[in-house]
């Protein structure tokens, strides 16, 4: 999906925010496609994106990495760019681009072929700072970028007291948060933890018991958060680390709509569209409580697994008298 260098050179332009406007450019576009996103016929528009989607606004021109694995992030796709269109791009943004695919892609990337070698940026900035840096950013997203609009070096972050006093407040809250263990769907597939947090807490903590949690049948932690919106469920799905390299591999936003096909009703257009949306690694939503709730019954969650007909040859042994007792000994002797 992708178009060529030379349509990209002539799609990104200065924008203008007035009567004037010539382009626009806009990253990490989750919406379902639809009308421009502006009007007027002689402005241009390009998406930049890696979230699941081939539905993207009319006319405009989309770099989308979601069906290229490994999937490159929205950051990274938009350093790439840019840095072919100034030569100082590299050398005093790459540190911005390391930050946004940490935090897509998590503190443990390796930086290997096919993504590019941001040797040099790391000697610069270390990642423990690049990590930290994503821990302040993901605390207070204003605060945070309006930070980034004014630093030079991601030091600066680090020193920025609002976003260091949203992070404690965050951590706190994840603390409080995550001790409750979750229950998992009859077949064992789905764990999944209900909280109530006015923060933004639920992808920290889906990724946290994704982490942790371990079974045979396990594939997705799922974090639901029934007090972030009024009315709605907020929730963060997350691969389980004891799941990760299946073959078949785990489809998180499958998995979902799959339990939703279930239902016999009408739940799936009553889910809408911000259901299972996002990375087939890691997914999410924003739905109706009531709806939610309606999932989690598809699901059966809290439900025990039905037993297996008949007894395991385990227990038939168990069962047996045992034969090696000290009468049966002396009456051999």
């Amino acid at each position: 999906m992708a178009p060529g260098p030379s349509r990209l050179l002539g799609a990104i332009c200065d924008i203008d925010i007035s009567d004037n406007l010539k382009g626009i450019t806009i990253t990490n576009y989750i919406e379902k496609g639809g009308r421009p996103v502006v009007d007027g016929e002689n402005v241009k528009s390009i998406v930049i994106d890696h979230h699941l989607s081939d539905e993207f606004p009319k006319d405009a021109i989309v770099v989308s990495a979601c069906h290229y694995p490994p999937v490159s992030t929205t950051s990274l796709l938009a350093y790439e760019i840019c840095k072919e269109l100034n030569r100082d791009i590299a050398s005093e943004c790459g540190y911005l681009c390391a930050i946004g695919t940490h935090g897509d892609l998590g503190n443990t990337l390796k930086w290997l072929p096919p993504f590019p070698d941001m040797t040099e940026t790391f000697k610069t900035y270390t990642k423990k700072l690049i990590n930290d840096c994503v821990s302040y950013i993901n605390a207070h997203v204003v605060t945070a970028w309006r930070a980034l609009l004014d630093v030079k070096e991601p030091k600066e972050i680090m020193k920025n007291r609002r976003l260091a006093d949203a992070r404690d407040e965050i951590n706190e809250e994840v603390e409080k948060r995550t001790h409750m263990p979750p229950k998992f769907s009859k077949d064992g597939k789905i764990a999944v933890l209900k909280i109530n947090s006015e923060a933004q807490v639920h992808p920290v903590i889906a990724t946290r018991w994704a982490s942790h949690l371990k079974s045979k049948a396990l594939e997705i932690v799922m974090v639901a958060n029934y007090g972030y919106l009024p009315g709605k469920v907020n929730f963060s799905c997350r691969i389980a680390r004891c799941a990760r390299g299946r073959d078949p591999p785990v489809n998180i936003i499958e998995s979902l709509k799959a339990v939703a096909d279930l239902d016999t009703t009408d739940l799936v257009q009553r889910l809408g569209e911000s259901f299972a949306r996002g990375h087939k690694e890691a997914s999410g939503g924003i739905v109706n409580t009531a709806e939610f709730e309606e999932l989690c019954a598809l699901m059966k969650v809290g439900e025990k697994p039905d037993k297996a007909d008949g007894e395991s040859p385990k227990k038939k042994m168990e069962k047996l008298p045992q034969k090696n007792t000290l009468n049966n000994y002396f009456k051999k002797s």
